[in-house]
C-alpha cells in the first residue's frame, strides 16, 4: 500500500494522484475500491473518518487527514487474496478509470461510490438488533430443517426369518466420503459384524451338554450292538462245544445301550449267559434268611434230594453245601475265556481286537473296533427258579456271601422308566443319562454309579410333576436337591428293595466329598456341565 500512494505525496486527497510508474497488483477489494474512489473524485472531494478505528467513505470537504494514514486503516482489515490474474485485470481497469470516462464518468463513479460505501458501513459496523434477530431466525429455520431431515426414519430391509432369532447387531458407522469428485465414486460396502455372544440359561446349556457330551451317534450304536451280537454267537458256540453236559441258554446281549439308558460313548454292553436249571430241583432262599444276612442277595438251594439223589442234575458238580456256588461257576467260565478262547481269530473274523480283561475280577472282554472301543460283561445268569422270574447274577462278592447270587434289578427299573415316559411324554430317561454324563467325568462324583442315580430318578419319576422337555433343568436341580438330601442321612434305599441301602458301601469321607461337589454344583449348576 505504501507503493499504491507513493505518487500522492503529503498533500492529501485534493489534488488527483498521478498514474502510477510502475505496473502494481491491489490484493484486497477494499484497496481497488478506495484506488477507484482517489481516480475518480474530483478535487476538493476526499475521505474522512467518521468513527475512530473504522474507516468510512463519505463524499465531504477536505480534510487534514492525508491519503496514506485513510488506506493504512483500511488495509489493516483485508480480506483473503483472490486470482491474480483476476487482480491484475482489475487494478489496470481502476488505474485507467480516469482517462477512460473523463470528468463526465467521475459523477458517476461517485454514485458507486455511495453505495460501496453503505455496502462497507453495513459490513464494519455493529448490526441493528432488527438485523440480528432476523439472522437468528434464518439460522434457526436452518437448523430445524437440518433436525428434520437426519431424523427422517431411513426404511430399513427387512430380516429373513431365519434371523429372527438372531440378535440385531448396530450398523457399523460409514467412514465419511471426501468432498468434490470423490463423491459420484461408489461407497465401499460395510462390513458385517460377528454376532454378539449369547447368554444361554442354564437349560439350553444343559441340553447343549446333552447334544456334544451324552448323545451316542446312532452309527456308534448300531456298531456296538453288531459286535456285541456277533460275539455272544460266537462264544455260545464255544460254550456248547467246550462243556457240552452243561445246559446254557441263548446268550443275550443288553443294558443300559439296548435300553436307550446309555450316555456318553457305546462303551458297555451287558452279555448274560444263562444257566437252564431242572424245574423242581431248584429254589431261592432270601440273603437275609442265610448267615450272610445281605438283603441283596439270594441263595440257590437244591431241593429234592430224596427223590432226585446229588448227580441226577449236571449242575449238581457245582453245589457247595447244598447250594449252587455262584463263585465256583465264575471261576470255571474266567479259565475258559482267559486261555481256551481263541479270540484272536475271533478278533480277526469280526474285524476287531478282543482280550479278556485279567485284573477285574468281573468277566469283561475288551473291545477295540477302529471306530469304537467296547467293554463286554460276560454275566452268569439264573432266571425262571421261582414263580416271580427273579434275575440273578454270578457276582464277586465278598466273605459269607461269596456264593450267593445278586438280584440284579436293572431290568425292573428299565421297565418302569420307560413306562413312566410313555406314560406322559417325559424325560425321565434323559435325565438318567444327563446325571450318568456329569458324574463320568467328574473326580469326585465318579463314585456314584448308575445303580445311585437310577434310585433317585425313579424316586422323582413316581411324583406328579411336569416332564417336559422345558421343565428338563428344573428337575436336574431337583435331582441334585435329592441326592444331597440322601447324603446328608447316608441313606439312599433301593426302589425296589428298600431294605438295601445303596450308600452303605461308602466310606465317610467319600461322603463328604460327593456332598461337597454336589452342593457346589447346586450354588453353580453351569460348573458340572
Amino acid at each position: 500500500m505504501g507503493e499504491l500512494f507513493a505518487g500522492l505525496g503529503e498533500e492529501g486527497l485534493g489534488s488527483s494522484p498521478s498514474p502510477p510508474k510502475k505496473p502494481f497488483l491491489l490484493r484486497s477489494s477494499q484497496d481497488r475500491l478506495s484506488w477507484a474512489l482517489l481516480s475518480a473524485t474530483p478535487a476538493g472531494w476526499g475521505l474522512s473518518r467518521c468513527q475512530p478505528g473504522r474507516p468510512h467513505l463519505a463524499i465531504a470537504a477536505p480534510c487534514s487527514f492525508t491519503g496514506r494514514q485513510t488506506m493504512a486503516e483500511f488495509s489493516q482489515k483485508r480480506g483473503r487474496q483472490r486470482d491474480e490474474v483476476l487482480g491484475s485485470t482489475v487494478d489496470f481497469l481502476l488505474a485507467n478509470a480516469r482517462l477512460v470516462l473523463g470528468v463526465g464518468g467521475a459523477a458517476v463513479l461517485g454514485i458507486a461510490t455511495l453505495a460501496v460505501k453503505r455496502l462497507i458501513d453495513r459490513a464494519t459496523s455493529p448490526r441493528d438488533e432488527d438485523d440480528a434477530k432476523g439472522d437468528t431466525t434464518c439460522l434457526e429455520e436452518s437448523w430445524k430443517e437440518l433436525t428434520l431431515l437426519k431424523t427422517t426414519p431411513r426404511l430399513q430391509p427387512r430380516t429373513p426369518p431365519a434371523a429372527l432369532s438372531q440378535p440385531a447387531s448396530l450398523p457399523a458407522p460409514l467412514p465419511s466420503a471426501p468432498e468434490g469428485p470423490s463423491d459420484t465414486e461408489p461407497q465401499p460396502l460395510p462390513q458385517p459384524s460377528s454376532p454378539a455372544p449369547l447368554c444361554l440359561t442354564f437349560q439350553e446349556k444343559l441340553l447343549a451338554f446333552e447334544r456334544d457330551h451324552v448323545t451316542i451317534p446312532e452309527a456308534h450304536v448300531a456298531l456296538a450292538k453288531q459286535l456285541a451280537g456277533d460275539i455272544a454267537l460266537e462264544l455260545q458256540a464255544y460254550l456248547r462245544n467246550k462243556f457240552p453236559e452243561l445246559p446254557f441258554g441263548a446268550l443275550v446281549p443288553g443294558g443300559p445301550l439296548y435300553d436307550g439308558l446309555q450316555g456318553g460313548a457305546a462303551s458297555r454292553v451287558r452279555l448274560l449267559v444263562p444257566l437252564v436249571l431242572e424245574v423242581g430241583l431248584w429254589g431261592l432262599v432270601p440273603g437275609v434268611d442265610t448267615v450272610a444276612r445281605d438283603p441283596r442277595c439270594w441263595a440257590v438251594r437244591r431241593t429234592q434230594l430224596e427223590f432226585r439223589p446229588r448227580g441226577s442234575s449236571p449242575w449238581d458238580r457245582f453245589l457247595v453245601g447244598g447250594y449252587l456256588s455262584s463263585r465256583v461257576l465264575l471261576e470255571l467260565l474266567r479259565k475258559a475265556l482267559a486261555s481256551s478262547v481263541n479270540w484272536p481269530a475271533i478278533g480277526g473274523l469280526l474285524g476287531c481286537l478282543i482280550r479278556p480283561s485279567v485284573a477285574s475280577e468281573e468277566l469283561l472282554l475288551d473291545v477295540q473296533h477302529e471306530r469304537l472301543e467296547l467293554t463286554v460283561a460276560v454275566l452268569l445268569a439264573v432266571t425262571g427258579a421261582d414263580a416271580e422270574d427273579r434275575l440273578l447274577l454270578a457276582w464277586p462278592l465278598e466273605g459269607l456271601a461269596g456264593n450267593l447270587w445278586l438280584q440284579d434289578l436293572y431290568p425292573a427299573e428299565a421297565a418302569r422308566l420307560r413306562a413312566l415316559d410313555e406314560r406322559d411324554a417325559g424325560t425321565r430317561r434323559r435325565l438318567l443319562r444327563l446325571l450318568c454324563g456329569v458324574c463320568r467325568g467328574h473326580p469326585a462324583l465318579g463314585r456314584l454309579d448308575r445303580r445311585h442315580l437310577t434310585q433317585v430318578v425313579l424316586r422323582l419319576g413316581e411324583e406328579e410333576v411336569d416332564w417336559a422337555e422345558a421343565a428338563l433343568g428344573e428337575r436336574f436341580l431337583q435331582a441334585l436337591e435329592s441326592l444331597i438330601d440322601s447324603l446328608e442321612r447316608a441313606s439312599l434305599p433301593c426302589h425296589f428293595n428298600p431294605g438295601v441301602n445303596l450308600l452303605s458301601g461308602l466310606r465317610e469321607e467319600e461322603i463328604d466329598d460327593i456332598g461337597f461337589a454336589l452342593y457346589s454344583g447346586l450354588q453353580a449348576p453351569e460348573c458340572l456341565l
